[in-house]
């Protein structure tokens, strides 16, 4: 299941993540964030415990969504050992997002 992610928890959750983290930058009225929703949270169960992932809602957590300079939802942002190793913008098929999360989690 995605945990929520906070300016609170970021660090420890995200930075200092032992495994890939996969961040879900969302807001509530995004229709294209409902559409991925599913998606990352299915992601989220079949990839347990080799790829952590969250979501940050942009409109509660604006300075974060500032930090990695969010213009557009859905972001997704991946990390690996604290720094961001891919970006994808948009409602993207399942598919796509495996690929990219195969190779990261390699």
């Amino acid at each position: 299941m995605a945990i929520e992610i906070t300016q609170d928890n970021f660090k420890q959750e995200v930075l200092d993540s032992t495994i890939p983290v996969l961040i879900d930058f969302w807001a509530t009225w995004c229709m294209p964030c409902q559409m991925v929703a599913p998606v990352v949270e299915a992601i989220s169960q079949e990839y347990a415990g080799k790829l952590k992932v969250g979501k940050v809602d942009v409109d509660k957590q604006g300075e974060l969504a500032a930090q990695y300079s969010i213009m557009s939802i859905p972001a997704l942002l991946f990390f690996k050992n604290g720094q961001v190793v891919d970006t994808v913008v948009g409602a993207v098929p399942k598919g796509f997002l495996i690929d990219r999360i195969n190779k990261i989690i390699q």
